[in-house]
């Protein structure tokens, strides 16, 4: 069975030999620790939503068109200071960053937010500019190269990359978080007109590729959650976002595509039903810290909607014990039900050591293959 065949399998609920092995990557403080440990500097690529030899990952492929603001704003430093960077970013979002401890690009702490590209509607209208679909740029040089070599792959195919877009997650990047819970009730019609742009962005984008390629599944990335709950109501994610999820997934459904993922971390569960009458068939990544148990959500929900993840990332980083009774009680009552793919909950954290990473590996790969 090719990997490809695994995983459109295992999300329709189908038999398989083994369960595909899958895991999002490291922060970069873990992979100095994992080299101080014993890790090899030359032997892993990194990138493992592609898949990673070394660990024995599956590999995926993504066909990688962009997505974000052609041309982007210029970067530009405001301040600097020996504890702190404050500048703006591609996407024209300002940020304040703490410098210390950051390794190989990753921080410690989540970057404090202090103002996004767009404020109001003719705000919004300048942005528009910078996403015009058709411009030739989007696609990669070598495209029509790309499109042969994925006419004979064995492994599954993802149209865009994995965190390319969202329908709340590319309002948030324009507006915040905080502007955009008071827009929904302040200005809902301006939601609604980003919301349609932003979908028929994607469409026209996406449409040379849907005639070209046939993809297996596409991902929302959205992470419109927190450990409490959703940052927007069921009543708003039905109003605002339903449709719209509706049309995208139409459109896809009759290019091919059959599997559609919506990634969020924080606790989700109350918007799961409308999630489903939406058309999205996977969720992930399954954030433990919240509460997202992938064997209470199986039992709930049933072969309505697949999952991934739902390995807590706090358990591995403690002993051989704990890893085993994470992955066994969280693996073994849905291994012969189809529809879950277990991996870690996000990125391995450096509380995470490398034997206990390896051990991890060990342990996982006997389950997914029956054992």
């Amino acid at each position: 069975m090719t990997d490809r065949e695994r995983l459109n399998r295992i999300l329709s609920f189908q038999e398989v030999d083994r369960i595909p092995n899958y895991e999002l990557g490291c922060w970069g403080q873990t992979i100095e620790r994992w080299h101080s440990e014993g890790l090899p500097r030359d032997v892993v690529y990194w990138n493992w939503f592609e898949g990673e030899p070394f660990f024995h990952l599956a590999k995926r492929g993504f066909a990688c068109i962009d997505t974000h603001m052609v041309p982007p704003f210029e970067y530009a430093v405001i301040e600097e200071t020996e504890r702190y960077l404050i500048a703006r970013n591609s996407e024209g979002i300002v940020t304040k960053a703490l410098k210390e401890g950051t390794v190989r690009g990753t921080r410690m702490s989540m970057d404090q937010y202090i103002s996004f590209p767009v404020q109001d509607k003719k705000s919004f209208y300048e942005i528009k500019k910078r996403y015009n679909p058709f411009s030739p740029v989007r696609y990669p040089l070598w495209w029509d190269q790309w499109v042969k070599i994925w006419e004979d792959r064995d492994y599954p195919l993802c149209l865009l990359s994995n965190g390319a877009l969202g329908l709340y997650s590319r309002l948030r990047e324009w507006v915040g978080t905080e502007n955009l819970s008071y827009l929904f009730y302040d200005d809902p019609a301006l939601v609604e007109e980003m919301i349609e742009f932003n979908t028929e962005f994607l469409l026209n984008l996406v449409e040379k590729a849907l005639k070209e390629v046939q993809f297996d599944y596409f991902n929302f990335f959205e992470d419109l959650a927190g450990k409490g709950g959703p940052l927007i109501s069921p009543q708003i994610f039905k109003k605002f976002f339903v449709p719209y999820y509706k049309k995208i997934i139409g459109r896809f459904t009759k290019a091919g595509i059959k599997h559609f993922w919506l990634d969020s971390d924080g606790d989700v569960e109350v918007l799961i039903p409308l999630m489903i009458e939406a058309g999205i068939t996977c969720l992930w990544p399954l954030e433990q810290a919240s509460g997202m148990d992938p064997v209470k959500l199986r039992k709930k929900y049933g072969n309505t909607i697949a999952l991934a993840g739902g390995i807590d990332k706090r358990e591995i980083a403690k002993d051989k014990k704990a890893i085993e009774k994470e992955l066994y009680s969280k693996i073994s009552p849905l291994l012969d039900k189809g529809g879950y793919i277990p991996h870690l909950d996000h990125t391995f954290p450096p509380e995470i050591p490398y034997r206990n990473f390896l051990y991890y590996l060990e342990v996982k790969e006997k389950l997914l293959s029956g054992k």
